[in-house]
């Protein structure tokens, strides 16, 4: 996908491009894709996943806050919303096909808490470049998961509609406009900066590799389960939220 001002976008990506390949060929990516990924480890990518959304919407409307003119903050606000409603309601139809419920102290994975974590640092210190660097990973690889699998054929309900989400025309719309964005973003920006929104995209690239093998592994805290001094679970004591 090359649009928009410069070659930034392409930069960022070549230097990711192992690590999407990875990516690409994770058991849980091509067993998703084939129908045989157990649905015990597609209930933990869901569950972790809305976690995070909760997290990527608002670093999607702190963006709007970064961001200088009008246009751009409604583009923003908007991103957020379709986060809001387009990717939770998935998420909610997910639950729903699943059994599973929502748990109202839900305690994110490791790895989900730290990709979390690592996109609220760049918005809470980055400029509206730096934020769309870190975010774009999200887009961007899921969109090129649902263009090459587009094809597949899980035969599996969750699974059919899960690549048929990522594949679709809305969503690519979505990926273009942020990767145009980085592209303005980057041109206009210092050596300094450009440093830093590539070292971002290539952190969240990392981190979307690892959350495939969190959900994979069924990683979980060492203490979760352990009883606490009152008695309580210590799962109990995970943060509220629900990716962004």
């Amino acid at each position: 996908m090359t649009t928009g001002e410069g070659r930034f976008a392409d930069s960022v990506r070549s230097q990711a491009n192992e690590l999407w390949e990875q990516s690409f060929r994770h058991p849980f990516v091509a067993e998703l894709a084939n129908g045989t990924l157990p649905e015990e480890k597609f209930a933990h990518y869901v569950k972790n996943d809305s976690f995070y959304l909760t997290v990527f919407a608002q670093v999607q409307a702190q963006a709007a806050a970064k961001a200088a003119d009008l246009p751009t903050i409604g583009r923003f606000a908007a991103h957020a919303q379709s986060t809001v409603e387009a990717e939770h309601a998935l998420h909610e139809t997910f639950f729903g096909m699943l059994g599973i419920a929502r748990e109202d102290h839900f305690l994110p994975a490791p790895t989900a808490y730290q990709y979390a974590a690592h996109l609220q640092a760049v918005a809470a210190r980055g400029s509206l470049g730096e934020v769309v660097a870190a975010i774009l990973p999200c887009y961007w690889l899921y969109w090129e998961i649902g263009e090459r699998y587009r094809d597949a054929k899980p035969n599996h309900p969750i699974y059919d509609r899960w690549i048929a989400t990522y594949s679709g025309t809305w969503f690519g719309e979505l990926v273009a406009e942020q990767v145009d964005r980085l592209n303005q973003l980057a041109a206009a920006a210092s050596a300094q900066e450009r440093e830093r929104m590539a070292r971002w995209f290539l952190i969240s690239s990392e981190y979307e590799l690892a959350f495939w093998e969190m959900a994979y592994t069924l990683e979980a805290w060492r203490f979760a389960g352990q009883s606490t001094s009152d008695g309580a679970s210590a799962a109990s004591r995970g943060s509220g939220g629900h990716r962004g």
